[in-house]
């Protein structure tokens, strides 16, 4: 593969928009700002014109006729393509998996990948009533943006809500481990405390507050048990004003843009796989053969050995698919 067509990251930003603000952005103009950010990011606003195609995660706190559309005319973007994608924890990975293949095979030069929620600001501060600084919701005409099918029998019984399924994943893993409840709980604490610890000292984080395990996992009037064995402070919290940006380009672009090498980060490989949707068909809930099957490739696409890595970014809603 050519300069033209290796994919590389050559600009990020990430944002918190933090309790207390006076004016707080709704999740578009979050997102118009880490878009900004990142251009800035790349030390060349140039940029911009290269970049032929957003990829946008959908918004769930807030509706707007054309995300995508009405970020690319804040940004003075004119791309060619628009992706809206249904969110999910492995919506932005598949994003940059599929920006990477786009730029790999010469299908585009440049994308900017993003995502950003005000479901702070909308669900506990304003109580889901429309601040006048904001626009007005409008229905998207992605018409199938922020919907992943879901069969009749998940809807009967719940199973399409995260905070059930991994609580039936979480009781697999602690059935084949062999551990009691109260053996487990302690396993979850020491986990999620490592966590806390992690996120109390990134300014980044929604919440700098350090908690203890047992303060993880032990039922308390702030911290409601949701399903066993997850407590509130179990679950990830998606009342946040949070949003996240990165622009991926060819090497080729990069080098005519003069972008400073030190900004160039290559993606040695990516895969998304996905697991039997339906958990009542899987033959295993203690074990993911998508995270297998993907670490496996994905190593390999790199050349590198599981060894050979120094620090995983790890993502989960909840304990159970990170351990």
């Amino acid at each position: 593969m050519g300069k033209k067509h290796i994919p590389i990251i050559v600009g990020t930003a990430q944002f918190t928009q933090h309790k207390g603000t006076t004016q707080p952005l709704d999740s578009l103009g979050l997102m118009v700002k880490t878009g900004q950010d990142a251009i800035k990011n790349t030390n060349n606003k140039k940029v911009i014109d290269f970049i032929d195609a957003i990829y946008m995660v959908n918004i769930s706190s807030w509706s707007y006729e054309d995300a995508p559309g009405e970020l690319s005319k804040k940004l003075n973007i004119t791309p060619k393509e628009e992706i809206y994608l249904p969110d999910g924890g492995h919506s932005p990975q598949m994003l940059v998996n599929r920006a990477a293949k786009a730029i790999a095979s010469g299908k585009h030069r440049c994308v900017l990948i993003t995502g950003g929620e005000a479901a702070y600001s909308i669900n506990k501060l304003f109580k889901g009533k429309r601040p006048n600084h904001w626009p007005k919701k409008k229905p998207s005409k992605y018409l199938n943006g922020g919907n992943w099918d879901i069969p009749d029998i998940d809807r009967k019984y719940g199973l399409h809500f995260p905070s059930l399924t991994y609580a039936i994943f979480e009781t697999a893993l602690r059935a084949s481990s062999g551990r009691t409840i109260e053996e487990h709980r302690k396993y979850m604490g020491k986990l999620l405390e490592r966590f806390s610890k992690v996120a109390s000292k990134n300014p980044l984080s929604w919440t700098q507050k350090l908690y203890s395990a047992d303060e993880i996992t032990t039922p308390s009037p702030k911290n409601r048990r949701v399903v066993h064995p997850y407590t509130k402070r179990m679950c990830a919290n998606n009342f946040v004003d949070q949003s996240g940006t990165i622009i991926i380009a060819s090497e080729e672009i990069a080098e005519s843009l003069n972008i400073e090498r030190e900004h160039w980060i290559y993606i040695m490989g990516g895969v998304d796989l996905k697991n039997i949707s339906e958990i009542y068909r899987r033959p295993r809930l203690d074990s993911s053969p998508a995270i297998r099957e993907g670490s496996r490739i994905v190593l390999e696409q790199a050349g590198l050995k599981l060894s050979d890595i120094d620090k995983f970014d790890l993502y989960s809603c909840f304990p159970s698919i990170v351990e």
